[in-house]
């Protein structure tokens, strides 16, 4: 009998957001997304988690050597962040990520990062190991072609963790539309159109 994993809602006080190598480098070979698109997405996810107040990790991964600084983009929406650039090709290998993860106090980890099947791959599932729900934000995941692209989608289900949108999971943490912050997070995510819904609901 299949088992279904259908964790307790992401919330503000559980949640926390680890975005791995969103690098220079890495984007450029990027193809299962338009970089327009993937950008946006990436940028988007850190915005509402910031407007949200959800304690946010960032890593690179041999920014000098290989791959890179983090995307100018990401940089200009978290401006007070500091990357932890390291060598492990798992992020949660490097110790400093590891502290920097579990001093979130979060049950809840979701995860973005370039590529999909190894940057946010590895440490989602590491996470599950260690007895975290990690959960990957795949429109902010991009990779180099589609099979390394449904291989991990697989993978990443088959080791428990939940795959989804980078918007739906900032949504599910709002959870209330009247929320003081809630403009603010659809307006970070690209969803401009809620307002003019708004002005339509207030016109009436």
């Amino acid at each position: 009998m299949t088992q279904l994993h259908n964790p307790e809602p992401l919330t503000r006080e559980n949640a926390a957001v680890v975005f791995v190598d969103n690098q220079v480098g890495l984007m450029t070979g990027i193809r299962d997304y338009s970089i327009a698109d993937l950008k946006h997405n990436i940028v988007g996810l850190a915005k509402a988690a910031k407007a949200l107040g959800l304690p946010i990790v960032t890593t690179t991964t041999s920014s000098e050597t290989l791959w890179g600084s983090a995307i100018p983009e990401l940089q200009e929406a978290l401006p007070d962040q500091t990357f932890i650039d390291r060598t492990t090709v798992n992020a949660w290998d490097d110790p400093r990520v590891e502290e920097a993860i579990r001093a979130t106090g979060r049950s809840k980890l979701i995860f973005a990062g370039l590529s999909l099947e190894v940057c946010a791959a590895f440490p989602a599932m590491r996470a599950v190991r260690e007895g975290f729900e990690a959960y990957v934000a795949v429109d902010a995941s991009g990779t180099f072609n589609m099979t390394k692209r449904e291989t991990a989608l697989v993978r990443l289900t088959q080791a428990g963790v939940v795959v989804a949108d980078g918007a739906s999971l900032m949504i599910e943490i709002l959870a209330d539309n009247a929320s003081n912050q809630a403009g603010e997070v659809y307006g970070a995510l690209g969803m401009d159109w809620s307002i003019l819904v708004r002005q339509v609901r207030e016109s009436a």
